[in-house]
């Protein structure tokens, strides 16, 4: 018997040798502050929480429709009119077991053997495995602090083959936490459009991102693009990542593609879970969600302020999700080095670059300011102490 060459050659998420280390560490009695992790600390709100023991009340809970319950697709729809100020037809929602069933739906969607698809350098792992079980061809482009490690329609037109057949987009990104400017989002949506490529953008943090400089919520790349293909999730904003439950956003031409696969795939997404997700869109749970929010910036600052402090500025400033991705090669450590050693020397977990791409991936970690403030402190306060050791 033989296994696929697919499995033999999906590469791990590196840094789950040092979250077992990080146990290990732990239960030799070691306290770890885990700075590695990109979970809110909050959990689901109350209200939402509440609703998922209503759920589980013994009533039948069977398979809800492929693409998710109505009820929850025209919540989301709701949602992006009054918060983002786009109208989205409930019927182009798709509800997935988690954000990571909406990437593999839409890169099964639209990436063929032997394809091109274009996306930064740094980005989120699972995308390229995705691409590549499909059969795609990554094509990583590599981006500079200069561009918040984002892509812009000159690299991306540099970038461009014949054979392009998508072009993938986090905004803000895992692992830098940066946006891409509305204007410059909008000219790579009009640049691949034109070439006839897919735009497959990457929302999940989008309601964790600033707000305009009038106040405004931060747009979706559907006001620009409204073709675009978004995938986002119920993990992030209203903090449940557990729960396992996301959507994606399709253009009309998809919906009957992505229905027949996600009953292939996966059936259909947690009934009970849809059930609570319905209160998320209640004024109580939103207001909860953006107070946490605001509590995520204030811990940003907490963070960027104190590995300033300690020698390891962040060049390119974070102004969504909850991730920082500094340079620590002044300290004459590469970076899985250094995430090892801080490990086993300071008791703080980090994630290294490795895991997000090669450009930067031996002189960058990732640090998530979604733990405690007093955890980011403790963190920081360790970090400082070890790198006097270093000299």
């Amino acid at each position: 018997m033989r296994i696929s060459q697919r499995a033999m050659t999906a590469e791990p998420f590196h840094a789950m040798g040092l979250i077992q280390k990080a146990t290990a560490i732990e239960d030799a009695g070691h306290p770890v502050v885990r700075l590695n992790i990109g979970e809110p600390s909050f959990g689901a709100p109350e209200s939402v929480r509440q609703a998922m023991v209503d759920a589980m009340d013994g009533r039948a809970l069977p398979y809800s429709f492929a693409l998710g319950m109505p009820a929850l697709r025209e919540r989301i729809s709701w949602f992006y009119k009054d918060r983002h100020g786009v109208d989205v037809d409930p019927a182009r929602i798709a509800i997935t077991s988690g954000a990571s069933s909406a990437l593999l739906l839409v890169t099964a969607i639209t990436v063929d053997p032997g394809a091109d698809v274009l996306l930064a350098d740094p980005s989120y792992p699972c995308n390229r495995e995705l691409v590549l079980a499909f059969g795609g061809h990554l094509v990583p482009i590599p981006t500079t602090p200069a561009t918040g490690y984002q892509l812009t329609a000159e690299l991306l037109r540099d970038a461009w083959t014949d054979a392009t057949q998508a072009v993938m987009i986090a905004t803000p990104s895992n692992p830098t936490g940066t946006s891409l400017p509305a204007a410059e989002l909008a000219a790579i949506c009009e640049l691949a459009k034109a070439r006839g490529a897919w735009r497959i953008v990457d929302e999940i943090y989008l309601d964790l991102a600033d707000p305009d400089s009038d106040g405004a919520a931060p747009q979706t790349v559907l006001a620009h693009d409204p073709d675009a293909i978004v995938v986002n999730s119920f993990s992030k904003y209203f903090g449940m990542t557990g729960w396992r439950l996301g959507w994606c956003v399709l253009p009309e031409a998809l919906v009957g593609p992505a229905e027949t696969l996600a009953m292939d795939f996966f059936l259909s997404a947690s009934t009970p879970a849809q059930l609570a997700a319905l209160a998320c869109f209640e004024p109580e749970a939103l207001a909860e969600a953006e107070a946490r929010r605001v509590e995520l910036v204030a811990r940003r600052h907490l963070m960027v302020d104190g590995l300033a402090r300690i020698g390891l500025p962040v060049d390119s400033v974070p102004d969504g999700a909850f991730y920082v991705y500094p340079d620590v090669s002044s300290t004459g450590l590469d970076a899985w080095t250094f995430c090892e050693r801080a490990l086993a020397e300071a008791h703080v977990a980090l994630t290294p670059g490795k895991d997000f791409g090669r450009t930067h991936g031996d002189t960058h970690v990732r640090l998530s300011y979604a733990s405690s403030r007093e955890d980011i402190v403790e963190g920081i306060a360790r970090l400082g102490r070890w790198l006097a050791t270093l000299g």
